[in-house]
């Protein structure tokens, strides 16, 4: 599994004009799963995205010290299966990804795990195009 983990001030994912989810301040993780991929992994990085310290405290002035929970921001998982497309001359190859077919309920449990970790309700998840 292969996560893009980014601060943002708000994202959202529009699909034919219309909003299929947004958040206010918090993280983007576009997540890629990789067609041997397992619940560990979705364990493991659902734990890393939701505890990373990269959001400034005020308190005590430093720059990397609290994570989206501890600033009670939102989560929005997109799901991105070109995270693992491979250059073969100049064409790309997404042999390596899981299936549509697996990674949906796949991608869908991660979701879920997201949202029974931290706060149901701050947590949002959009399967990409």
């Amino acid at each position: 599994m292969r996560a893009v983990v980014q601060r943002v001030l708000s994202a959202k994912v529009v699909v034919d004009g219309e909003t299929i989810s947004q958040i206010g301040p918090g993280i983007l993780v576009l997540v890629g799963l990789l067609e041997s991929d397992v619940d560990f992994d979705a364990d493991f990085i659902c734990r890393k995205a939701l505890n990373m310290r990269i959001f400034p405290n005020e308190q005590n002035g430093k720059a990397w010290d609290q994570s989206v929970m501890q600033r009670n921001y939102e989560v929005l998982l997109v799901s991105q299966f070109t995270l693992y497309g491979i250059m073969k001359g100049n064409k790309p190859d997404f042999h390596v990804a899981m299936t549509p077919q697996l990674a949906k309920p796949f991608y869908n449990s991660l979701v879920e795990k997201f949202r029974k970790a931290y706060v149901r309700d701050r947590v949002q998840g959009s399967l990409g195009q």
